[in-house]
């Protein structure tokens, strides 16, 4: 077996390097492009709540309803945009469109909580837009729940009741960007890796310089090694990029260790580029390519657990998700980032994510050989 010479790397890594920076349009995909796609998708991928439109019917018009009013845009999440006192109305305003969120508050409502019975309180959302609704009756539930508990402390204070105090973990403010953000460092690193991958060494078969290589001394083997080495080290910077953004501009908290992070991203960049490498041996043009690169990346972040979580998917489609190494590389960054895990706690996934990318090199080098042979 003839051994990769360093010289050829190292000479074919300078072609890649030169050819990558020389285009000012390439240098702005590989550099400026990931932070671009971070912050989009940092603003965009929102689940959190502000200012959500609310009508309100309140038919029982006492100081107790106003009170409950007030604790609602007090939180900053509800916008009054309309009240009456007709329950008709609510039909009116969730059909057209006006508002999402509808409080009523049914007439005795003061007069339930001076007697210490229970008082009712309805609140209607808007179904078809499904996230912000689901999010907007957590939000209004706990209101309620919260002025309840205040009610009861004030006009029973000889009642123990029950003081229940609900604290979230890891994310203490539920803010959907703590949860997102970490996550987009995947999608971006996996996404310039089968860009730059897939697509260059497509671009050189397409216009035929891949032929003039192959008469070269170059071997196969140092020509996917000068092919993917630049690209590696395009995404560890690309790495430090985005995740000084997370930190510094989103204020996501990295509570692990940075070491910890690079480590798992160069096993996952290892397995971007040989993913990248078998798009390339079965695409002749760059079209196919960039064609076959998202037929592969979209499947990919939808099974990760980016957009919906893993655990409420079909069974199958849970276990098709274990060969998914976005998935995998998802739980460790985010669990690095807000549980502040180590090596210790993660080594499953690394062992999982590293056999994945040894195999998946292994067969990108062997179709890569027979595709340039």
């Amino acid at each position: 077996m003839i051994r990769p010479s360093p010289r050829h790397v190292l000479e074919m890594v300078r072609k890649e390097r030169r050819q990558l920076l020389r285009d000012p349009r390439t240098r702005l995909i590989m550099f400026v492009a990931p932070i671009i796609q971070l912050l989009m998708f940092g603003y965009a991928v929102n689940t959190d709540i502000r200012d959500t439109a609310t009508f309100v019917v309140d038919r029982d018009a006492s100081a107790a309803s106003r009170r409950l009013i007030e604790a609602f845009t007090t939180t900053g999440r509800f916008n009054i945009v309309g009240t009456s006192t007709r329950s008709a109305d609510v039909t009116r305003v969730l059909d057209r469109g006006d508002a999402i969120v509808a409080v009523e508050i049914p007439r005795g409502f003061a007069a339930d909580l001076a007697a210490l019975r229970p008082a009712r309180v309805q609140i209607l959302v808007d179904g078809t837009q499904s996230n912000t609704a689901t999010v907007a009756l957590g939000y209004a539930s706990r209101v309620v729940q919260a002025f309840a508990r205040e009610s009861a402390r004030s006009d029973a204070v000889n009642s123990p009741g029950i003081d229940l105090r609900a604290r979230a973990w890891f994310n203490p403010g539920l803010q959907s960007r703590i949860y997102n953000v970490p996550a987009v460092i995947g999608v971006v690193l996996l996404l310039m890796c089968l860009l730059l991958t897939a697509l260059a060494i497509a671009r050189e078969r397409e216009i035929g310089t891949l032929e003039q290589l192959m008469v070269t001394p170059l071997t196969p083997t140092e020509l996917m090694l000068g092919k993917t080495i630049p690209v590696a080290a395009v995404g560890m910077i690309d790495l430090l990029l985005v995740t000084a953004v997370a930190v510094l501009w989103f204020e996501v908290p990295l509570r692990g260790s940075p070491l910890w992070l690079v480590l798992a991203a160069f096993i996952y960049i290892l397995a971007g580029l040989a993913l990248g490498l078998l798009i390339s041996t079965v695409s002749r043009t760059q079209q196919e390519a960039f064609m076959t690169m998202f037929l592969f990346l979209l499947p990919a972040i939808i099974l990760s657990g980016f957009l919906y979580p893993v655990d409420t998917m079909p069974a199958f489609f849970r276990w098709l998700s274990m060969l998914n190494p976005v998935r995998h590389f998802l739980f460790i960054v985010r669990a690095i980032f807000l549980k502040g895990e180590g090596l210790l706690g993660l080594w499953e996934q690394y062992a999982i994510l590293l056999a994945m990318a040894i195999a998946a090199l292994a067969f990108a080098v062997s179709r890569f050989r027979q595709s340039v042979a």
